[in-house]
């Protein structure tokens, strides 16, 4: 199964808010991260972790809590080969991309919420 049959809409903050705002956009919206753009590329991501962990400075930018080195997935590539990089770089969400522009989001309870349509094998190797 392709990424893009599962992936999700990605919301999109500029590095400059606070985690105050950043915090009220995931409760808003029920989501658990947000990608971090400067101009047209993604130069973070935070997550709600992130946010309380550094609950104390609610008024910081997210540039200084965010993570920086942000691993992504193409939207052609498969459900199996998420979960893999999730695994090698234990992290639970990936920003998805068509070339060089983002296109979604996939999580890891996006990949067990369809793992009826994931060969057992890939569970079970």
């Amino acid at each position: 199964m392709k990424i893009s049959e599962v992936m999700n809409k990605a919301f999109v903050i500029d590095e400059t808010i606070s985690l105050k705002e950043a915090a009220k956009l995931m409760s808003d919206k029920n989501i658990g991260s947000l990608i971090v753009m400067r101009k047209d590329k993604i130069c973070g991501i935070i997550t709600e972790s992130d946010i309380m962990k550094n609950i104390s400075s609610l008024g910081s930018k997210v540039s200084g809590v965010m993570s920086k080195s942000v691993v992504t997935i193409g939207k052609n590539d498969s459900v199996e080969d998420a979960a893999e990089l999730m695994a090698e770089h234990k992290i639970k969400r990936l920003p998805v991309m068509n070339k060089d522009e983002l296109v979604g989001i996939i999580t890891a309870t996006d990949i067990l919420a369809h793992s009826d349509d994931i060969s057992e094998d890939f569970f079970f190797d």
